[in-house]
């Protein structure tokens, strides 16, 4: 079996509507050397249904790796995930986010040693995600302007994000204020770096893991690229009954200890202890 150029890695729970879009938005992907890894953190058996049946009408391989449900261990799910990558370059993202067709090309054409890269995503309203069907995404309707906004989109300068071209998403890459961070939704990175960090701190719950994952690349010498106006993704809404703040207080310690120390490595990832 040939290895594919690109693992990507999917995160979802007990949402399949909204991970039926997204994965409609991977099987049109202009790029397809690559395989989908869905990191599934406890979803009943009709998303099993769903990803065995989707996998048979598409041309990349599809993995499904599944933990029993034990509250929002999405941490641990990813690293499960991130060791059954069999790609050297990896692309997380969400199952709430629907990658436009060049998502992935952009992904790869960006890619570079020593670096990882720090997309964004665009937030729709409930009533707009609650719309978008099969035909929208697989002919790019939905990532328009002049689509979202007849589908109770309202307009903003964000809109930019969907509307600029090339040489201006390199412009706008150049100058946002954003930094350029491991953001879960829309990042990339080689599994080589992902493991020589040892992975997501799994005593991380919602809040910010993904940041301090990104923290510890940069602090093991790795540079980020913002391409957050090239890689676009669109992000459905939904509900968010596990954020808490007692996690993201929680969360926020991990990451301000992860900077005050320049750590590398978590002795709470892939694998338990001291890095040996």
């Amino acid at each position: 079996m040939k290895t594919p150029e690109i693992s990507v890695v999917i995160s979802t729970y007990n949402a399949l509507p909204w991970l039926k879009k997204v994965l409609w938005g991977y099987a049109v992907q202009s790029f397809q050397d690559f395989e989908l890894v869905i990191a599934d953190d406890g979803s009943t058996e009709d998303t099993a249904q769903f990803i065995q049946e989707f996998a048979k009408t598409v041309s990349f391989d599809v993995l499904h790796v599944w933990q029993e449900d034990n509250g929002f261990q999405k941490s641990q799910i990813l690293n499960k995930a991130l060791e059954a990558c069999n790609a050297s370059y990896v692309v997380m993202s969400d199952g709430d986010c629907i990658p436009r067709k060049d998502f992935l090309a952009v992904h790869q054409r960006y890619r570079a040693p020593g670096y990882f890269l720090s997309g964004g995503y665009f937030m729709l309203p409930m009533s707009t995600s609650t719309i978008i069907d099969q035909a929208a995404i697989e002919s790019g309707l939905c990532f328009t302007k002049d689509w979202l906004m007849a589908n109770d989109l309202k307009a903003s300068f964000k809109l930019r994000k969907l509307t600029s071209g090339a040489f201006m998403a390199k412009i706008l890459n150049a100058v946002t204020p954003t930094n350029a961070s491991w953001n879960g939704h829309n990042a990339s990175g080689w599994k080589k770096d992902l493991l020589a960090i040892n992975g997501f701190d799994q005593r991380m719950q919602y809040g910010g893991q993904d940041r301090e994952l990104g923290e510890r690349l940069i602090n093991l010498g790795i540079k980020s690229k913002q391409i957050r106006y090239s890689a676009i993704c669109i992000h459905l809404d939904h509900p968010r009954g596990y954020k808490n703040e007692a996690s993201i207080a929680k969360n926020r310690g991990i990451r301000q200890e992860t900077r005050h120390q320049k750590s590398t490595w978590t002795a709470y990832g892939i694998h338990p202890g001291p890095k040996s």
